[in-house]
C-alpha cells in the first residue's frame, strides 16, 4: 500500500467535471481578471466567513502584508514599528510583517497545542511603545483562543491580523469585528489549481484600501492614491474556488473523522491537546514523537509519506538571524518532535488503519514507547 501525504490529483478529481466546466467557462469568455467570477467568490466567501468584506489577492502573503499596509497608512505606524507573530508558523507569516518595513517580534506557542501563547504575563513582556499588532495564526486548522488575544490587544490598544491560511472553515467563538487572511494554496483545505488568496473584514475602510493596495494604489485607473502592489486572484481561481466552496463542509468533516481516528487509535502520550468543539478542521495532522527521523523512515520504508511542520522556527531561520540567540523553547520542542500524517478529505478507512497499525508495529519493533 502507499499513502501520499496529500494526492492532489486524486483530490481534484474527486470534484470531477464541474471543474474542468469552471475553467473552460473562463477560457472562453476572454475576461481573465477582475471579472464576475471573482465578484462571485468575493461575495459566497464573504458570506461563508459571516464577514461583510472579502478581496481577492494574489496568495495569502500577499494579503498579509496588504493589511499592514493598509493599518500603516490608516494608523501611520512608522518604519520598524513591530508586530507580534508566533515562532511555529509557516515563514509567511513573519516577512509579511518585513516586507512591508515593519518588525517581526517572536512569540513562543504553547507545547500543548502549539498555537500562540496567550498567556498575558508573557505578552505583556513583548509589548513596548511601538508594538502595534499582533497576528495569531490558526495552525493546523485550529483557532486560536482569540477571546483572550482580543482581550490583550485591547488592553494595549493593538490590531489584530488573523493569520487564517490554514484554517478555512473553522468556527470560532469570538463574536467581534475581525480582519483575517487567508491563502488558496492547491494543498489547503480549500486550494486552487495555483495560487490564491482572500482578506476579509467587517472595516470597509480596510477594505478599501486593500482593494486598492492590491491593485496598484489606484480606485480609478491611473489614479494612483498609494504606492501600491499588483495582487490578483484570476479569474480562473475563482471559478475553481466556487465549485469546491461547495464542498468545504463536507471535506473537513472528513479531515475531522481521520483526525479523531487517529487521536483515539494513535500510540503515545504526547499527542497535541486538540479543542473537539468544531474549531478545528486539521489542516495538518500532527503527531508529535521522541524519534522522529527513525519513525519517518520505518513509514516511508512502508509506503506512508508524511511531512515536517515545521522544522526550523523562524527566529532560528538564517533570514532572522539576528534573532538567532533567542530561546522559544516550546516552538523549538515542536520543530523537533512534530511529524505531519496523511490527512484529507480522500483519505479511506482502510489507509488511516494502516497508519496507525504501521507506527504501532513501529513502537513494537523498536521499544520506543510504553503505555
Amino acid at each position: 500500500m502507499i499513502i501520499k501525504y496529500l494526492d492532489l490529483n486524486a483530490i481534484n478529481d474527486s470534484y470531477g467535471q464541474p471543474i474542468i466546466d469552471a475553467a473552460n467557462s473562463v477560457i472562453k469568455s476572454g475576461w481573465y481578471l477582475h471579472g464576475s467570477e471573482t465578484e462571485a467568490f468575493e461575495r459566497e466567501w464573504g458570506d461563508y466567513c459571516n464577514a461583510k468584506f472579502a478581496i481577492g489577492v494574489g496568495n495569502g502573503l500577499d494579503g498579509l502584508k496588504l493589511v499592514l499596509q493598509a493599518w500603516k497608512i490608516m494608523y501611520g505606524w512608522k518604519e520598524g514599528d513591530e508586530v507580534i507573530v508566533p515562532t511555529n508558523t509557516f515563514i509567511a507569516t513573519a516577512l509579511a510583517v518585513s516586507q512591508v518595513g515593519l518588525k517581526p517580534v517572536f512569540c513562543d506557542v504553547n507545547q500543548e497545542d502549539a498555537l500562540i501563547c496567550t498567556d498575558e504575563n508573557y505578552l505583556q513582556n513583548l509589548v513596548n511603545e511601538r508594538t502595534r499588532c499582533v497576528i495569531p495564526v490558526h495552525l493546523y486548522g485550529q483557532i486560536a483562543n482569540l477571546q483572550k488575544i482580543y482581550n490583550f490587544a485591547e488592553k494595549f490598544n493593538l490590531q489584530v491580523l488573523e493569520d487564517a491560511c490554514q484554517a478555512h472553515g473553522a468556527k470560532y467563538n469570538y463574536k467581534g469585528q475581525r480582519t483575517c487572511v487567508y491563502s488558496f494554496y492547491p494543498g489547503k483545505n480549500l486550494g486552487a489549481l495555483g495560487d490564491g488568496g482572500c482578506v476579509t473584514t467587517d472595516n470597509q475602510e480596510v477594505a478599501e484600501l486593500v482593494r486598492s493596495l492590491a491593485n496598484y494604489g489606484q480606485k480609478t485607473k491611473y489614479v494612483h492614491d498609494y504606492q501600491g502592489f499588483n495582487s490578483r486572484l484570476d479569474e480562473i481561481q475563482a471559478a475553481i474556488l466556487r465549485v469546491k466552496l461547495r464542498h468545504l463542509d463536507d471535506d473537513n468533516k472528513r479531515r475531522i473523522e481521520i483526525a479523531d481516528f487517529y487521536q483515539n487509535n494513535l500510540p503515545g502520550d504526547k499527542k497535541l491537546n486538540f479543542q473537539n468543539d468544531g474549531s478545528h478542521v486539521y489542516h495538518i495532522y500532527p503527531y508529535i514523537t521522541d524519534n522522529r527521523t527513525k519513525l519517518q523512515e520505518f513509514l516511508k520504508e512502508n509506503g506512508i509519506e508524511t511531512q515536517i511542520h515545521y522544522p526550523i522556527p523562524c527566529h532560528k531561520q538564517k533570514a532572522y538571524s539576528s534573532y538567532s540567540n533567542v530561546n522559544l523553547t516550546n516552538a523549538e520542542y515542536l520543530a523537533d518532535h512534530e511529524l505531519s500524517l496523511p490527512n484529507s478529505q480522500i483519505l479511506t478507512d482502510e489507509q488511516a488503519e494502516y497508519v496507525v497499525k504501521t507506527i504501532s508495529k513501529y513502537f513494537v519493533l523498536n521499544d520506543d514507547y510504553v503505555k
